[in-house]
């Protein structure tokens, strides 16, 4: 008999050097349903976050190749869509350096959280999900807007029962747009949440994204994704 997949929390990438570490993190966190993706060095960590755009990276300072504070600067100063890294990545720290200098510096240059180390598992548990519930309000549970279903735990979307492929920048728009259906969120909102750009840039990408939102949600009609010229995008009409 074949056991049903059970569904991820959140994709976790684990940065830390030390190897038994790294392996107890991952460990507790597979058995606690996030999917961890182990990390033992600053350039894997950086590899990671760019390819599998993970939901919070756990972040040593003391790595091999770079300081862990160098790493989070890198993710921090990534411009967006159009750099290797979400700029809005959850981060956090897991460091044996405990001084409240060291803490300062570790949340002053964006760390969500900062754990020192020694550390009890359960507290860096405590942590990770309060830092993604505070992020990120959309993983509260599964919301309705009109006919759309989002099971945030699952990431499934449906629209009148039928099940929507979204890749994960659709997703994220989708999620930002529901938080308030018929709300118009500007342009410049969305492209600081979804693609966390900080100033309002000429691209076409939130235009380009939402056409394909709106078609994968209503193929026939096109009721959804509603652009308001000039300003921005509702999900559904008032």
């Amino acid at each position: 008999m074949t056991l049903p997949a059970i569904p991820r929390l959140a994709t976790v990438v684990v940065c830390e050097d030390d190897g038994p570490t790294l392996d107890l993190l991952c460990e507790h966190l597979e058995a606690d349903r996030y999917l961890p993706l182990p990390a033992p060095s600053a350039a894997d960590a950086l590899r990671l976050c760019h390819f599998k755009s993970p939901d919070l990276l756990l972040l040593d300072l003391r790595l091999p190749d770079a300081s862990g504070i160098d790493v989070l600067r890198e993710i921090r100063a990534s411009n967006g869509a159009v750099g290797r890294y979400d700029p809005t990545l959850p981060v956090v720290v897991l460091s044996g350096r405990a001084s409240p200098a060291d803490r300062l510096r570790g949340l002053r240059e964006g760390a969500d959280d900062y754990v020192a180390k020694p550390f009890e598992y359960g507290e860096v548990l405590a942590r990770i999900g309060a830092v993604l519930r505070r992020r990120d309000g959309r993983r509260l549970g599964p919301r309705r807007a009109g006919e759309i279903f989002i099971d945030t735990a699952t990431r499934e979307v449906r629209v009148t029962g039928r099940p929507v492929r979204l890749a994960s920048k659709e997703y994220a728009l989708l999620c930002a747009l529901a938080a308030e259906p018929t709300r118009v969120f500007t342009k410049q909102e969305l492209l600081r949440d979804v693609w966390g750009f900080r100033t309002l840039a000429k691209t076409r990408t939130l235009d380009s994204h939402a056409s394909r939102l709106r078609r994968k949600l209503d193929p026939e009609h096109g009721r959804y994704v509603v652009n308001v010229w000039g300003v921005g995008y509702r999900l559904v009409e008032a």
